[in-house]
């Protein structure tokens, strides 16, 4: 993504947190059944750190830089 839209930047965030949300949700679900598959759940719980990294960082990109 090489935009600075603020517009398209807040959309790909609202789309990022849901996916993070859907994660967290099977994630739990998942994390009850005692014969689930431990890498599966140890990837998903990756992919929802690197999507909660990305999300800071277009966060970030939002707010104005200012000089002091």
């Amino acid at each position: 993504m090489n935009t600075n839209d603020p517009g398209e930047i807040a959309h790909l965030i609202a789309e990022l947190r849901e996916e993070h949300r859907d994660l967290d949700e099977a994630i739990m679900r998942l994390s009850d059944d005692p014969s689930v598959d431990q890498l599966r759940l140890r990837r998903m719980k990756k992919r929802k750190l690197k999507l909660k990294d990305w999300i800071a960082y277009l966060e970030s990109r939002l707010i104005p830089d200012l000089d002091a």
